[in-house]
């Protein structure tokens, strides 16, 4: 440490030493050198109690900051406003916000940090309401936003009424002039993609003059979510690589998401390529992207490969590889794959559970099914969701144990939704139980009328039953209702014109 060596020193070649390994990310050592100024019998000015406070701020080390505002509260910089922002932004970081509020109301005057600081604490800890309360006391006050402000406001998850309060902030970007600013066009895109907007997002990215990472992975990020924009996310994905931007691993991971959902197999190993040249080492996350979409693809050897090979495994990675094992009729593969997890001390979760019943219904493990709901309930104290039940009955159902599964319906304590009477339905038409059909039928019915596929397995029920009169009513009822059958689909990948993402090296 060059200035502690020093013969003669002062305060400012302290504050010059914590200022530096401040700004470096330094933090311990800059709370170690403003330790010994303390016992050297230095006192510190504005900056070195700043820097020292940014330190614990970065640490997110609350107790080392309150010391600091103890030393702060007994000299002459209590009222110094570099400082008492200082002091707000670790109290906001800390997630200590009725103190920071308690500060900022007791300060003698507010600059435009100070104000920066609370809405971005506020945003930071989830705050919406407050964030965008304080910004409009903030206008009231005469006070003119930033695009720090403005930056910060975006950052908080919107509610329901999300897309009307990003309006707001759209509009006074452009009152004051920010239009053009890069980041806020970014975090505008990031802000609709995440309030489901993807016209105003996608709109708003082709019209930025510099595109960033940022903004990208959240356009990326939020068509992955929804289905058919599954190919605006590829061609986005195309567009951002010709670029040769370096690529996070979390737009890596959306892609293969998209490859996983549309069973892209080839294109899923050309994104993971790419992955390789970007992060020649693969994290949990691109672990887990990876099973997903080898399993979707049935490449469940593949998954197996990097599910083993992977340093670090969480609950998500394991329950990848049950759900791929459930959805191509390993059912024995996945249940001694959770005996495994358990083996190695790995908690399973809902989601886990969800995987093993559906892979159970699925191999015609029923006892052994049973016995893991039981266990879900008592070892676990997971509480079931309809989508456990929904398995559950489908459980029974395939096991020939119709009554046992439309008991289950009925006895339990939940909301009944169509996969559960589709589940009942469709195994009624498979063991010709016309009694237990009708009855799901009938509720299916109530549910959703123009749901032709309802119509269409009660007509096979009475088909398989010889009930041909009940058929044709069955057959006029639907077209009465103007249920139409929706027509089948195969998707395709052609082998000739492939999308090629990499460019020769």
């Amino acid at each position: 440490m060059g200035v502690l060596q020093m013969g003669e020193r002062n305060v400012v070649s302290w504050t010059a030493m914590i200022s530096g390994y401040s700004q470096n990310g330094s933090f311990e050592n800059a709370l170690l050198v403003f330790s010994e100024m303390r016992k050297a019998g230095f006192k510190g000015n504005q900056f070195s109690y700043g820097s020292a406070l940014k330190t614990c701020t970065g640490l997110r080390c609350f107790k080392g900051g309150m010391q600091i505002q103890g030393c702060i509260e007994k000299g002459r910089f209590v009222g110094n406003l570099f400082v008492q922002s200082r002091l707000l932004d670790l109290h906001a970081k800390c997630g200590n916000m009725e103190d920071a509020c308690r500060l900022f109301y007791g300060m003698e005057e507010r600059d435009l940090v100070s104000w920066n600081v609370m809405i971005g604490g506020f945003a930071f800890q989830g705050f919406a309401a407050n964030a965008f309360m304080l910004l409009r006391e903030m206008i009231r006050e005469g006070k003119c936003p930033d695009c720090f402000t403005l930056g910060g406001v975006l950052r908080v998850p919107f509610g329901d009424d999300g897309l009307m309060k990003i309006g707001q902030v759209h509009v006074l970007i452009y009152r004051l002039g920010f239009e053009s600013y890069n980041v806020l066009a970014g975090s505008l895109v990031d802000a609709y993609s995440k309030c489901g907007s993807l016209q105003c997002a996608s709109k708003l990215y082709k019209n930025m003059s510099m595109k960033d990472i940022i903004s990208c992975t959240a356009l990326i990020t939020s068509f992955a979510r929804e289905d058919k924009h599954n190919r605006d996310a590829l061609d986005l994905f195309k567009e951002i690589n010709s670029m040769q931007v370096a690529m996070d691993d979390m737009m890596l991971c959306s892609v293969l998401n998209v490859c996983a959902n549309i069973a892209e197999l080839s294109l899923g190993r050309q994104v993971y390529a790419c992955s390789l040249k970007c992060h020649p080492t693969n994290d949990v996350a691109m672990g887990n992207a990876l099973i997903d979409m080898y399993a979707k693809c049935g490449e469940i050897k593949d998954a197996n490969k990097v599910f083993n090979e992977m340093d670090e495994r969480n609950v998500i990675s394991w329950t990848s590889l049950i759900a791929g094992y459930g959805k191509h009729g390993y059912g024995h593969e996945a249940v001694a794959l959770y005996e495994k997890m358990e083996h190695e001390g790995m908690k399973p979760n809902d989601v886990t559970f969800l995987s093993l019943l559906f892979a159970c219904s699925h191999s015609g493990l029923i006892k052994k099914g049973s016995e893991l709901f039981n266990l879900m309930v008592s070892k676990y104290a997971i509480l079931p969701r309809a989508e456990h039940l929904s398995c559950m009955v489908d459980l029974f159902a395939r096991g020939g144990q119709l009554e046992a599964s439309f008991n289950l319906i009925r006895e339990m304590n939940i909301k009944s939704t169509s996969s559960l009477w589709g589940a009942i339905l469709g195994a009624s038409n498979i063991y010709g139980n016309m009694y237990i059909g009708e009855e799901a039928a009938t509720h299916l019915f109530n549910m959703d009328q123009k749901k032709s596929v309802n119509y269409i397995a009660l007509a096979g029920l009475y088909a398989r039953s010889g009930a041909w009169e009940s058929y044709w009513e069955t057959r006029k009822l639907m077209d009465g209702r103007t249920a139409v059958k929706d027509p089948g689909y195969s998707l395709l990948s052609s082998t000739n014109k492939e999308m090629v993402l990499l460019k020769p090296s």
